[in-house]
């Protein structure tokens, strides 16, 4: 074939490959208003990972390499997931580094609703008013978040995924403002902190917020000069607002871990894991055993720590999380061992493991 014939063969490729994604999304689409009419969750890692490997597998007949087919399907999937209708609940106004969080994980497409508080965030989802909630879990720098760990204790929801955010946070004030004529800062006591070093320098008076976006929101209904806010390029987008500094956290490796909650977990997906907590109970070597039983079937923890019980002085609950899905055989046949050892233990979820944004 001539160079010509071979790219009328590619224009006649082309338009039969994007006949065919049309078709695949507005299939994707359709799947997604039956998973909606039937409750079923909107987002199945296991199947995702089905698609690809099947997709890996023909394309080794097809004469295509397993990463070309991976990559492509990657990409498949990724506008599929943003097809389909998903609602999210987040604590703090429109902005927010949950937000962006539940944006980033499920899709650009994503309805998000906004709540004054954690606890609204469990509401919105327990009542079925929207399908899931996107709570901070820990962040890189500052630790865990106390409160969501104890919300998740005393809820029923289900971790169904995870999501690390890179957090970049920016100096914020309205459109006349200067750096040298602000006094006062305002943001969450988490943002504050992340950025002591730039906020120390220049001996601001720090006022701490709810949120950070909530603080771009309210130096803007203040409508002054002299007062700024710490929060995310897309809080200042989002309110018209100006940015004075960029980039002004002390340190730039900074991530938030946010949990997706539903009523139920997700489906095995080859790439997995849990968390749990649970109470040892008040006899010496407890916490050992309970380990050594993890350890012994060679289930891997990614993390453990304690919690105040808060209702007797020094007693503590533990929060773990380890690779694999409870529906694994080795956690499904160390589970009665680890109840024996233990006042309680509350699977919080299984869900697929994120990567951190930017890797």
């Amino acid at each position: 074939m001539s160079l010509d014939d071979l790219r009328k063969r590619v224009d006649e490729l082309d338009e039969n490959i994007i006949k065919l994604l049309a078709e695949r999304l507005s299939t994707a689409e359709a799947i997604g208003r039956e998973k909606a009419a039937g409750a079923a969750p909107t987002l199945d890692a296991g199947r995702e990972r089905q698609v690809i490997d099947r997709a890996i597998s023909l394309a080794a007949d097809a004469g295509m390499t397993a990463a070309e087919a991976a990559e492509i399907y990657e990409r498949i999937i990724k506008l599929a997931r943003e097809r389909q209708s998903v609602s999210a609940a987040f604590q703090g106004e429109p902005g927010a580094y949950s937000e962006a969080a539940a944006l980033a994980f499920f899709g650009p497409r994503a309805v998000t609703r906004s709540c004054e508080s954690l606890e609204a965030v469990f509401a919105e989802v327990e009542s079925g008013r929207v399908q899931y909630g996107m709570i901070p879990i820990e962040n890189s720098i500052e630790g865990s978040i106390s409160r969501s760990y104890d919300l998740m204790l005393e809820h029923s929801l289900m971790v169904s995924g995870e999501h690390h955010l890179r957090v970049n946070h920016c100096l914020i004030g309205n459109p006349g403002a200067t750096l040298d004529g602000i006094r006062r800062v305002y943001s969450h006591p988490q943002a504050l902190g992340q950025c002591g070093h730039f906020l120390r320098q220049l001996k601001f008076e720090l006022q701490p917020t709810y949120d950070t976006a909530g603080a771009v929101k309210l130096i803007k209904e203040q409508g002054v000069c002299d007062a700024a806010a710490v929060a995310s390029e897309r809080a200042a987008a989002i309110y018209g607002m100006k940015i004075l500094a960029r980039d002004i956290m002390d340190n730039p490796q900074n991530f938030t871990r946010f949990f997706a909650l539903a009523r139920c977990d997700a489906p095995p997906s080859g790439n997995d894991k849990t968390s749990v907590v649970f109470a040892v109970k008040h006899r010496p070597g407890a916490l050992y055993e309970f380990l050594r039983i993890l350890a012994e079937r060679k289930i891997n923890l990614t993390k453990i720590e304690s919690r105040p019980t808060r209702k007797k002085a020094w007693e503590y609950n533990f929060y773990l999380d380890f690779d694999g899905h409870r529906e694994d055989e080795s956690f499904k046949a160390a589970l009665p061992a680890l109840e024996d050892q233990t006042l309680f233990i509350k699977i919080l979820g299984s869900y697929p493991r994120a990567r951190a944004e930017g890797k």
